[in-house]
């Protein structure tokens, strides 16, 4: 992602150039505001930051009509269009009926990806659109359409320039489809999330409800509500993120469920710091780190097993620890899970978590894991406390 938004500034550096000829040429009026060579780069920089925005939602009608005017303005040219593979999107600038011929200029750029100019006279003897540069718009080695320039004459820097703020496009383009193929992942690994949830988890909790049916009716009648807010937790259809505080409700209501059954073999202790609980974070992110230290804490000890789960202010950051005194696990063997080559009977939920984190907020945020065999295990995991795109769904936790 970082590659590839540098890439996205160096044609627009050079169009910078283009842009200062002409604008030093044709001055727009006094500043004060640095040298020409600054104004115009910045002018060109700001432009190209309005522009990006409609690619980044991909290219439609609507993307391209927003952008034309920007991109333009970036060119200094006289007239603009973005076109698809069949149509023209958008028209921006004098001689909109040339519009109506491009796409007939357009066929060998479409099917070999190189950069066309063509004359483009029409009968209009008004028509100060004489002649077009067209590049083509590039994703993923597939050519969507073309960025097309016209002007009065031929134009050797308007023609190169044409062509690096086509490739800018395509780079905005690029970064869309990077993001729709990142939110794809991500609701594929919620899905996988889900559907580890253990049918003997489900089980045997309606069997611990079940239980206290005669002995004990108002507490079944808690349990009962405790596992269906938590099942509309885990299985909501909205939102990739959620806050810390309704993770960490719904990690109070497993741990409910599985005390349930397990009575006082399983030992608490949550340290949790209030100004950390509206803190965004991916869903179902720390519910499967806890599901994980019942399983080797819990369901492997004999005797008393105890659980700590701590939230806790580390400035930029939230700090949340997930440690159990359980069985613990060969160093080795979690480095391959971490890798995804565990096998089917090492779950996914630690490699899933750990990825989603990554992906979202950059390697320096995936999980921190420190065990050993009979040594229990301690999962770190720091969420920043601000990210731009990640926020919050509305919790649909029952009131009931």
């Amino acid at each position: 992602m970082t590659v590839a938004i540098l890439l996205a500034l160096c044609p627009l550096l050079l169009a910078g150039g283009f842009l200062l000829g002409r604008r030093t040429a044709h001055p727009l009026g006094r500043s004060d505001v640095g040298t020409p060579v600054e104004r115009a780069t910045f002018d060109t920089l700001h432009t190209a930051s309005l522009a990006a925005p409609p690619l980044r939602a991909g290219l439609t009608d609507d993307t391209a009509r927003k952008a034309a005017g920007r991109l333009r303005s970036l060119l200094g040219t006289d007239a603009l269009c973005l076109t698809n593979r069949s149509a023209v999107l958008a028209w921006d600038g004098a001689g909109e009926q040339h519009g109506k011929h491009v796409m007939g200029a357009l066929g060998a750029l479409l099917d070999s990806g190189r950069s066309a100019a063509f004359d483009c006279a029409c009968g209009d003897l008004d028509c100060p659109q004489r002649w077009a540069v067209a590049a083509p718009i590039v994703v993923d080695q597939r050519v969507l359409g073309a960025l097309v320039a016209y002007a009065p004459r031929e134009s050797a820097v308007l023609a190169r320039a044409t062509d690096e703020v086509a490739r800018w496009v395509s780079v905005q383009l690029e970064l869309a489809e990077l993001d729709r193929s990142r939110t794809r992942v991500i609701e594929a690994e919620i899905k996988a999330l889900r559907a580890q949830i253990s049918p003997h988890f489900v089980f045997n909790s309606l069997a611990a409800i079940a239980s206290f049916v005669r002995t004990d009716p108002e507490r079944a009648r808690e349990l009962l509500l405790e596992f269906a807010d938590f099942t509309r937790y885990s299985f909501r259809t909205h939102g990739d993120f959620t806050t810390l505080a309704d993770e960490l409700h719904s990690i109070d209501q497993y741990l409910a469920l599985v005390r349930a059954r397990f009575g006082d073999r399983l030992s608490v202790t949550l340290q949790i710091a209030p100004e950390v609980l509206p803190v965004a974070l991916p869903f179902l992110c720390l519910q499967p780190l806890v599901e994980n230290a019942v399983k080797h804490g819990l369901e492997g000890a004999v005797t008393r097993s105890r659980i700590t789960i701590g939230a806790r202010d580390a400035g930029a950051d939230a700090e949340v620890v997930i440690e159990d005194d359980g069985v613990g696990m060969d160093p080795e063997r979690l480095r391959r899970i971490l890798r995804g080559e565990g096998g089917p009977s090492a779950g996914i939920g630690l490699s899933n978590v750990d990825d989603r984190l990554r992906q979202v907020f950059g390697d320096g945020y995936g999980l921190v894991i420190e065990t050993g065999v009979a040594a229990g295990m301690k999962i770190t995991v720091r969420i920043p406390k601000y990210r731009a795109g990640v926020h919050s769904s509305p919790t649909e936790h029952s009131e009931g």
